[in-house]
C-alpha cells in the first residue's frame, strides 16, 4: 500500500471521526455555543464552495478537455457537476440530512427540556438519536469516496476537502449525541454513537480503493472531480448555509463563509 493510499484513508478517517468532537462538546458542556457553530458551518461552506469551483471543477475541466477536446470536455464537466448535485438531491430526498434548517432550535429546545426535567419521553429521544446517527452514517459514505479520490490525485487538495468535511461533521456529532445522552443518561453511549457514525467515511474511502484501485483513468478522475464539486456545492447551499443561519445570526454565517473562502485562497497562493 503506497503512501498516497495511506494518506487518503487516514484523512477520511480523521474527517469522519470529527463527529466525535461534536459528541464530546455536547456531553461536556451544558450549553452548545450556537454562535460558534454558526461560524464553523459558514466556514465549512466557504471552504467547500471555493474548493469546488476553483479547484475541483477546474481540475475536472482540464482533464476532460485534454482528452476529449474543449467542447466535449466542457460538456462532460458540466454533466458530471450536475450529476453530483442530482445524486445528493436524491439522497436527501430519501435520507434527510440532520443538519437542515430549524435543527438548531430543536437541539436547543431539547437541551432546555432535558435540563429542566420536563422531557420524559426518553424513548422518542433515543429514536431521534439513532435515526440521526443512521442518516449521518449514510451521508458520510460518499464523502469518504470524495476524500479518497481527491487525495489520490492531489494530496494538498485532499487535505483541504478533509478539513472542510471535518468541520461540518462536528454539528452532526452534536445532533447525534444530545438525544442519546438525555435518553440514556450515559455520556459514554452518546460519545460512542457520535464517534462511530463517522466510521462510514473511511469505509467509503476503502470502498473507492477496492473498486477503483489503480483503474482510475484521467477521464474517470475528471468525471469524479466534477461530480464531487456538485456534491460539495449542494451540501453547502442546501445544508451548511441554512443551518449556519439557524444556529446564529445572518452576519455570522456570511462572516464564516467569507473567512472560509479567504483561508482557501491564501492556502492556494502561499502553501499549496
Amino acid at each position: 500500500m503506497n503512501s498516497d493510499v495511506v494518506l487518503s484513508i487516514c484523512l477520511a478517517t480523521l474527517a469522519g471521526l470529527s463527529t466525535g468532537i461534536g459528541g464530546l462538546m455536547s456531553v461536556l458542556f451544558k450549553k452548545t455555543g450556537t454562535k460558534a457553530l454558526s461560524i464553523m458551518l459558514g466556514l465549512s461552506a466557504g471552504i467547500m464552495i471555493y474548493i469546488s469551483f476553483i479547484e475541483l471543477y477546474q481540475e475536472s475541466q482540464t482533464n476532460l478537455c485534454d482528452i476529449h477536446g474543449p467542447v466535449n470536455g466542457k460538456i462532460l464537466t458540466a454533466l458530471s457537476f450536475f450529476f453530483g448535485i442530482t445524486l445528493m438531491a436524491l439522497i436527501n430526498e430519501f435520507i434527510p440530512e440532520p443538519n437542515h434548517p430549524h435543527r438548531a432550535r430543536r437541539i436547543e429546545s431539547m437541551y432546555k427540556a432535558s435540563i429542566s426535567g420536563s422531557n420524559r419521553n426518553t424513548g422518542k429521544l433515543l429514536r431521534t438519536g439513532v435515526f440521526t446517527a443512521i442518516a449521518v452514517t449514510l451521508h458520510n459514505f460518499p464523502e469518504g469516496i470524495a476524500s479518497y479520490v481527491s487525495t489520490m490525485k492531489n494530496s494538498a487538495l485532499g487535505v483541504s476537502i478533509a478539513l472542510a468535511i471535518a468541520i461540518h461533521n462536528i454539528p452532526e456529532g452534536i445532533a447525534i449525541s444530545i438525544p442519546v445522552y438525555y435518553s440514556t443518561g450515559s455520556r459514554k453511549k452518546a460519545l460512542l454513537a457520535a464517534l462511530f457514525s463517522g466510521l462510514s467515511e473511511p469505509l467509503g474511502a476503502i470502498a473507492a480503493m477496492a473498486v477503483l484501485g489503480r483503474l482510475i483513468t484521467d477521464t474517470m478522475f475528471g468525471i469524479i472531480f466534477g461530480a464531487v464539486a456538485g456534491i460539495m456545492v449542494y451540501i453547502s447551499l442546501d445544508e451548511l448555509l441554512p443551518a449556519s443561519r439557524e444556529y446564529g445570526e445572518h452576519n455570522l454565517s456570511v462572516l464564516g463563509l467569507m473567512v472560509g473562502m479567504a483561508i482557501m485562497a491564501i492556502s492556494v497562493i502561499f502553501i499549496f
